[in-house]
């Protein structure tokens, strides 16, 4: 796509404003195959699984596990290079670190024998899924488990179909004991309403494809969910830099998908021309980049800075690269990458905060995946008879203008006592 400026530029950023999720086209496929799970359980689960996951038929009756061992894991784990085994752990050990920063506190304040506060708790049990697809996907498995392990929920389980060495090895580092082998939209109706050989869980993390994305929208009201996720999404709002850099930043999330959405928008027509070069000389090198960026690719040329921040708020994107003084402007993203030298795939591997991000403009009203989605903060409200009598004033009109006389009542009789 050529550089788009004027009104073909607001109509693109328009267009990307209103890309929303809409997943009713692939719910009519899943709608049926959540039910039969939810009905038949493990039955249909193998059913499925056979037919998608890779699981295989073996001699005798039961096949191959839905489970897999912990000595497969552990096996996977040791097949891995030296190399590759470190830089896992090292991943780990950032994003451990990161999600410990941002565990929130428990606190109690007292005021005129009013005493309030908040306590956290651990969700019980939580599904992470870790999509198959093109590549194999360990950092999802890190960026999913070890946020519910920081945040210290007791049972933490993955579903992955036809599960590679690198992810196994991955839960192997991190202890994981329950690991399925099974994917899409059959994965997210065992988590969620569970079978003979899968718990259920109370919460289910992790991308997937637009089938998982539609299960999870069909079980949202009767297991939690993080987000619904879509093509991954990358911008970089920059008015000065090295092309090279910003080119192959678009290019690397290009290649995630084909429906993938590289964008760069600047008001430096010359900075936009050299990027766009350098775009058309990377992506002849990666063919789904390629795809992706003839798809959904484009560089908008603003009239001013102001108004290429103004569209990069309304694309609402789940990554972003910025300046650094232009942090304060950014209201909309899941993630903002500043300078020249913080690469975005630093943020898919190592550096940290979680890669599991709003797409589909939902960095409008959430951010990432965090330690935060696997508590629950819990109001404590202790009052002395004191607090009691201060408050009783307010809580009598409040009740008895909405008139609900038995709320008024219950703090009358209190102070009576008091």
């Amino acid at each position: 796509m050529a550089i788009l400026k004027g009104e073909a530029a607001a109509e693109r950023v328009q267009e990307l404003s209103e890309r929303g999720q809409k997943t009713t086209r692939f719910e009519k496929t899943v709608r049926p195959i959540v039910e039969d799970v939810r009905r038949n359980g493990d039955r249909a689960l193998r059913k499925y699984a056979e037919r998608w996951d890779g699981l295989h038929q073996q001699r005798g009756e039961r096949g191959q596990s839905l489970m897999v061992t912990s000595e497969e894991m552990q096996s996977a784990w040791e097949s891995l290079s030296r190399d590759s085994r470190a830089a896992l752990r090292e991943a780990a050990s950032r994003v451990r670190q990161f999600c410990s920063w941002q565990m929130p506190a428990e606190w109690i304040r007292s005021k005129d024998g009013v005493r309030l506060g908040q306590v956290i708790r651990p969700l019980a049990s939580v599904g992470c899924y870790v999509p198959g697809g093109l590549y194999p996907l360990p950092s999802t498995l890190l960026m999913t488990v070890i946020p519910a392990q920081v945040a210290g929920v007791p049972d933490v389980c993955v579903a992955s179909p036809n599960p590679r060495p690198a992810t196994m090895a991955a839960a192997a580092m991190l202890g994981v004991r329950e690991f399925y082998r099974i994917g899409g939209a059959q994965a997210i109706a065992a988590l969620a309403y569970g079978t003979k050989s899968i718990p259920r869980v109370q919460k289910i993390v992790g991308p997937g494809n637009a089938y998982v994305t539609a299960a999870k929208k069909l079980i949202a009201f009767d297991c939690s969910i993080d987000m619904l996720a879509g093509p991954t999404e990358a911008v970089v709002l920059l008015e000065s830099g090295n092309p090279t850099f910003i080119a192959s930043d678009l290019v690397a999330q290009a290649e995630h998908d084909r429906q993938a959405i590289p964008v760069f928008v600047t008001s430096s027509r010359k900075l936009a021309q050299a990027v766009e070069r350098e775009i058309k000389r990377l992506v002849s090198k990666n063919a789904i980049a390629q795809q992706a960026w003839r798809n959904n690719g484009c560089v908008l040329l603003a009239k001013s800075h102001a108004q290429a921040i103004t569209w990069a708020n309304g694309i609402a994107p789940e990554h972003i690269t910025v300046a650094r003084n232009d942090i304060a402007a950014i209201q909309a993203a899941g993630s903002i990458f500043v300078g020249d030298y913080s690469a975005q795939p630093a943020g898919d591997y190592a550096s940290g905060p979680n890669h599991v991000l709003p797409t589909k403009g939902s960095a409008r009203f959430r951010g990432g995946l965090s330690v935060l989605d696997f508590l629950k903060v819990i109001t404590v409200q202790e009052l002395t008879p004191s607090g009691a009598k201060s408050l009783a004033p307010t809580v009598i009109q409040m009740a008895e203008l909405e008139g609900l006389k038995a709320h008024a009542d219950s703090i009358r009789v209190r102070c009576n006592y008091a």
